[in-house]
């Protein structure tokens, strides 16, 4: 199959498996997700990804749909059923429950378990983004993969329609992270990364690039930063799953970053060394 889906037990194609209309994923954005890549059947970082999938369960209060190793059975199994030993991209999301709409969290109703695989592709890491700075006005749960990304969405848009790909929000002065990724900059040889607190998403990718640092013997300072310490950062790193890690080169229209590009490939080269190693 070129691409699978999984919805409670349904199989099939992505077009053809359907979810009803009562998955409270639908009406209340009522669960959490994880994506990660697959390469030859094999998943990315399936632990690191599935540590932050079972507590971002917790935190919303969600049971969890099946013990951890036999969920990571079923995602393997769907990933070993796509074609081809191409980059895809697996997608699983839980939610509360199907249940008729009531705010209140529903009684006796199991989670709902929906997942797929299809071809993807990573972002090149040698094409610097453009970014738009933007108020982060978003709840005080980031650190929680919800399913909630309308305000996501939205500043993606108009990151696009601006000519950029990425967002910086930012609290105040403080910078957080992108609309679909996480930030860091490099200074004076120093990978600097904001606290994994309850404003940013404890991301996969920065936890790699936190422990390619220490095997690199890089300097690493996890605190806070404002946008005017990100505009005179020798480089901008925008951190993702898709992308892994790739630098930044415009802010609001004025070039930023390009000044530590040894430094940069460096942790860059490493980078694609684990990824290459784990996967083949």
């Amino acid at each position: 199959m070129k691409d699978i889906a999984y919805y409670n037990g349904q199989i099939g194609p992505i077009d053809e498996v359907k979810a009803p209309v009562t998955d409270r994923g639908f009406y209340f954005g009522d669960g959490v997700y994880e994506a990660a890549i697959v390469r030859g059947g094999r998943i990315f970082a399936l632990s690191d990804h599935l540590d932050r999938f079972y507590s971002s369960l917790s935190l919303l209060r969600i049971a969890p749909p099946l013990e951890r190793d036999a969920f990571a059975a079923l995602l393997l199994n769907l990933c070993q059923k796509v074609d081809g030993d191409g980059i895809h991209v697996l997608y699983w999301q839980v939610t509360r429950g199907n249940a008729h709409r009531r705010h209140t969290f529903p009684q006796d109703v199991k989670p709902s378990l929906m997942a797929f695989v299809e071809p993807a592709g990573l972002d090149p890491v040698d094409k610097p983004m453009r970014l738009l700075s933007m108020e982060d006005t978003r709840f005080f749960h980031c650190n929680i993969k919800t399913l909630n990304l309308v305000p996501n969405v939205m500043a993606l848009q108009q990151a696009a329609e601006a000519g950029c790909e990425e967002v910086v929000y930012h609290r105040g002065d403080r910078v957080t992270e992108g609309a679909h990724s996480g930030l860091a900059i490099l200074k004076d040889g120093v990978f600097c990364t904001p606290p994994a607190d309850e404003l940013i998403l404890p991301s996969v990718t920065r936890l790699h690039c936190l422990q390619l640092c220490d095997q690199l013997g890089i300097p690493v300072r996890i605190a806070p930063f404002t946008v005017d310490e990100l505009k005179n950062a020798d480089e901008v790193l925008i951190l993702s799953t898709g992308s892994h890690c790739v630098p930044a080169c415009a802010l609001d229209g004025q070039p930023i970053g390009g000044k530590d590009p040894a430094l940069l490939h460096r942790l860059q080269q490493a980078y694609q060394e684990k990824f290459t190693a784990e996967m083949g």
